[in-house]
């Protein structure tokens, strides 16, 4: 009895896990450039069961899910047509880099901007730098040459925040930056909305589990207590 409280308690835990991920997508449904998680369970080790008279093996009983790992998913969204010369959209792999207080950082975002120098800058004010790791310069009608704006090839890209990304730059990647375009966010908010009501639903149940269970050794502690 007391291994199905923990049971449904770890599946509670996961779901909640699960929805704040979800909540993280469907709050940046439609920020430029964004990417997706996703979340993978797997079961704490199973429990092997044998009858406590004879010794036998009965089989085994699963402990419950917890979160094994988080995923990004850096599949390519679709561009947009903006008409502003100073969007930029990567088509195919890679990042943009931009130059930050805490150093270098990469982003899929390309919603740039001028600086009072004529230089590119996101909308944090962040230098977008060129392959040659320099800041890129607008040209003097205050357009940019998309072949300047670098393309990195990035090694365990992870998330730090703002849209950006840290990782290791391994050289120029096969994208391609595009001005007047952007890409859109990678989240498909009405499959999001889907799986945000399925955990719900799980988490729900798990807790309904805990209900009947603890209501189940409450009676029986009373039937403990009965006189003979």
């Amino acid at each position: 009895m007391e291994r199905g409280l923990f049971i449904a308690a770890a599946g509670m835990l996961a779901e909640q896990t699960r929805q704040d991920q979800i909540s993280q997508d469907l709050a940046n449904a439609g920020t430029n450039g964004y990417k997706s998680d996703r979340v993978a369970q797997r079961s704490f080790a199973d429990t092997l069961l044998e009858n406590t008279r004879t010794g036998q093996q009965i089989g085994t009983l699963g402990t419950g899910p917890l979160i094994a790992t988080s995923r990004t998913n850096f599949s390519q969204a679709a561009l947009k047509d903006t008409g502003q010369p100073l969007d930029l959209g990567i088509s195919g792999e890679g990042f943009f880099a931009v130059r930050t207080a805490n150093g270098v950082r990469y982003t899929r975002d390309g919603s740039f901007q001028g600086n009072g120098k004529g230089q590119l800058t996101d909308q944090l004010g962040n230098l977008v730098l060129g392959q040659n790791g320099q800041p890129v310069k607008l040209n003097a009608d205050g357009t940019v040459d998309d072949s300047k704006v670098g393309v990195f090839k990035l090694t365990n890209p992870a998330k730090a925040g703002n849209g950006q990304f840290t990782g290791t730059a391994a050289g120029r990647a096969d994208g391609i930056a595009k001005s007047g375009v952007l890409e859109t966010s990678g989240v498909d908010a009405g499959r999001t909305m889907i799986e945000m009501m399925a955990s719900l639903r799980a988490y729900e149940a798990n807790q309904k589990t805990i209900t009947s269970l603890d209501s189940t050794l409450e009676k029986t502690g009373q039937v403990g207590n009965l006189p003979a």
